[in-house]
């Protein structure tokens, strides 16, 4: 079962432990996951420090993932400074969205050569695009609720199939 980067029994353990280097994310891995293995990385919540990673592998600010998904500043501010675990409804949009990441990267990965393609940075430019398939608006305008992420994968699972409309 692909993990959301950190064991939770060490985080149970060690609460405000810092780790050394931040956490890889295994957005294929997250996209790959049953509903119900989803659930779980959830409900073990996601950590700061895995949010910072995929701002960094998104090539983002802190700022525009935080309006995108909608979590209050000052609520990642203190979580980010005790480093404790986001509330599960933060842990679902977040893990909403590497879902997203993964989809992307599972789909290039079947398509063709996936040599230098960075999933994640074309997401995050990818999201700022309207799109007619969601009535000019833009993906980024979706993300912030369970439904309309889904919807935006919708979309991409349309692209790829030649659907797109």
């Amino acid at each position: 079962m692909p993990r959301q980067s950190i064991e939770p029994a060490n985080r149970k353990t060690l609460p405000n432990a810092r780790r050394k280097s931040p956490p890889k994310v295994d957005y294929k891995g997250i996209f790959r996951a049953s509903a119900a293995e989803r659930v779980q990385f959830i409900r073990q919540r996601v950590a700061p420090d895995v949010v910072d990673m995929t701002i960094i592998d998104m090539g983002i600010t802190k700022s525009a993932l935080y309006i995108t998904l909608d979590f209050p500043p000052s609520t990642m501010k203190r979580k980010t400074s005790k480093d404790e675990l986001l509330p599960t409804a933060l842990s679902e949009r977040m893990i909403g969205l590497q879902k997203l990441i993964g989809q992307v990267q599972t789909m290039v990965e079947e398509s063709g050569n996936p040599k230098g393609f960075n999933a994640a940075h074309w997401v995050a430019q990818w999201l700022e695009q309207p799109l007619g398939a969601l009535g000019g608006q833009k993906p980024a305008h979706f993300m912030d609720t369970i439904q309309g992420q889904e919807l935006v994968s919708d979309v991409l699972a349309r692209m790829q199939s030649g659907a797109y409309a």
